[in-house]
């Protein structure tokens, strides 16, 4: 089970896709002692992967201290980061509080290209300097990449990239068109190229030894079984089922995209939200509509949820659009 929280909306970015719209710090982000009380709710809950995201999470001062925390309670500190801020030093006080893990952000070889989706000049080299100082100290690292239509042709290109710097993965993110990338849906795939990219992923995963994991793109369960692929993943979309996200001020939501606060961790535990939430429920039924409700791989792959409800005015069960199947 993995749950995301956004440990900050403050970041030294301005990305185009950014779904929390993340720039400046908000006002009433959990404290210190409430973001501890969150990490034992988590715990108690049964999750085991923490996810430290942002915005940028190590702009938030009490960082180290929260990755101690969340290691004495058994859970597997990991990070979604830009990447930039990771010296040398940083990285040494990383694996030294207890991360397992840093997912670094990487959408293109072109250091211009880049930096312009990022909107801040020097990224993709802040970026690269981050891996190779995670590197250097033995922390474990995986290449995250947000696949557009500017960007297709590239994806095998870094994952090799990944495998001669030595990620342990690369993590492919489809986008959503929600918070701040509702301005550039025109840009996302389309279901022909979508059903493309993912059969070249999947063939690539065979050539190469790290892992490939498409994001947002629970088809690709189907597309692996159809080339008769073994992986080692048993679900596709997993919004609701051992997933969910947590907000910088502690709203609850099935995930990123799917932007509907399910509670508030200051009002109600952690805990009792995921055991309780009907909307959480509902997801758990997996009784979707239209295709995705008849479908064979409803078991394995279930649609993305969050691209159902944006195109489909709010219908978070409804079929999964851009699926050719």
């Amino acid at each position: 089970m993995i749950v995301s929280w956004n440990t900050t909306n403050a970041c030294n970015m301005y990305c185009a896709h950014c779904y929390r719209d993340a720039g400046c710090k908000v006002d009433e982000e959990l404290s210190t002692d409430e973001a501890k009380k969150l990490l034992g709710e988590i715990a108690r809950a049964g999750f085991k992967i923490m996810i430290f995201s942002g915005g940028e999470p190590l702009m938030r001062p009490d960082i180290l201290e929260l990755i101690t925390c969340a290691a004495n309670l058994k859970l597997i500190p990991v990070f979604g980061t830009n990447g930039t801020l990771i010296t040398r030093q940083m990285a040494e006080n990383l694996k030294l509080a207890g991360a397992k893990g840093m997912g670094i952000s990487l959408d293109s070889l072109d250091a211009d290209k880049h930096d312009k989706f990022r909107a801040f000049k020097g990224a993709w080299q802040g970026a690269v300097d981050g891996i190779k100082n995670c590197r250097a100290v033995g922390l474990p690292f995986q290449i995250h990449t947000t696949i557009m239509d500017w960007n297709q042709n590239e994806l095998e290109a870094l994952t090799d990239f990944a495998v001669e710097i030595g990620a342990k993965a690369h993590h492919i993110f489809f986008l959503i068109p929600t918070g701040r990338a509702e301005s550039i849906e025109g840009e996302t795939l389309r279901a022909k190229s979508y059903e493309e990219v993912l059969r070249r992923i999947m063939k690539k995963q065979q050539e190469v030894s790290i892992e490939l994991k498409p994001t947002c793109a629970p088809q690709f369960l189907r597309i692996a079984d159809e080339l008769g692929m073994k992986l080692r993943f048993r679900r596709g979309c997993l919004a609701g089922l051992s997933y969910c996200i947590i907000s910088p001020k502690g709203k609850v939501q099935p995930c990123a995209y799917l932007n509907m606060e399910l509670g508030d961790v200051r009002e109600t535990p952690f805990d009792e939200i995921w055991r309780n939430n009907p909307i959480l429920k509902k997801l758990r039924t997996l009784d979707y509509g239209g295709k995705c409700g008849v479908c064979r791989y409803k078991n394995s792959c279930g649609g993305c949820r969050a691209r159902a409800a944006v195109y489909h005015d709010g219908d978070f069960m409804s079929a999964d659009p851009i699926c050719l199947l």
